[in-house]
């Protein structure tokens, strides 16, 4: 099926273009490119499109607008680019719509990884966010179903041990809501909380590396400094 999945390239930048299509093809996908956002648009009304790799500063119509344009009718998966890394440009693209955020300069293998995800949620997940089935709690790409105690990421299964999946159960479950170190501790141990700190930020870090295609950029299990811990909402 890879094969026939198709990705749109869309930035200014010439070489990044042809760098992006070449990882792309050496994957087997077929690839399309555009310099702007208006580009884009004509080539979208033309070809049936996947996945769209965009850039966010781009002359004549910008990425977020451009994202903004295609999500009025079409909800395939976008990965938007910037040489920006503050949070708040990733905040305004992921509101504006895209699925996923890369930060200029990227690593290639990361950039296939977070293809790949988003392209096995798109077609083996049919992008939809919720489930009939009220033991299973779908958020974006990450599932907890609690009637077999497992949880998967785009599709594959994510092992974690009993202590993890308590955490993380908890947390999928009050997903937005922040939970502090001491409230986890004594949720997940059953016991009061004396130093925990340290107890329980190994376990976060465990679950991220089995959960996040990049542990230190994680989409999923978010710290808020100061607070604790919560998953984001999807």
């Amino acid at each position: 099926m890879k094969d026939k999945l198709t990705i749109l390239v869309v930035d200014d930048d010439l070489e990044i273009r042809e760098a992006i299509e070449i990882y792309m093809k050496n994957e087997g996908y077929m690839v399309f490119k555009a310099a702007d956002g208006l580009e884009a648009l004509e080539i979208l009304n033309e070809e049936n499109i996947h996945l769209i790799i965009m850039d966010i500063m781009m002359p004549k119509m910008d990425g977020v607008r451009t994202t903004l344009k295609i999500r009025e009718n079409k909800n395939i998966p976008i990965i938007m680019l910037s040489a920006k890394s503050e949070d708040i440009d990733k905040i305004m693209g992921l509101n504006m719509g895209a699925d996923d955020y890369v930060t200029k300069p990227f690593n290639p293998l990361e950039l296939i990884a977070r293809v790949k995800s988003q392209l096995r949620r798109y077609t083996s997940l049919g992008n939809f966010a919720v489930s009939a089935n009220e033991d299973v709690i779908v958020n974006g790409g990450l599932v907890l179903d609690d009637s077999s105690k497992e949880v998967t990421v785009d599709g594959e299964p994510a092992k974690l041990t009993a202590i993890e999946y308590k955490i993380i159960e908890l947390l999928m479950k009050n997903r937005g809501r922040v939970f502090s170190i001491p409230e986890i501790y004594e949720r997940v141990w059953n016991e009061p909380s004396y130093n925990s700190d340290n107890t329980v930020a190994v376990h976060i870090r465990r679950i991220r590396e089995k959960i996040e295609i990049n542990p230190k950029e994680p989409k999923y299990l978010k710290v808020v400094w100061g607070i604790g811990y919560k998953i984001e909402k999807y």
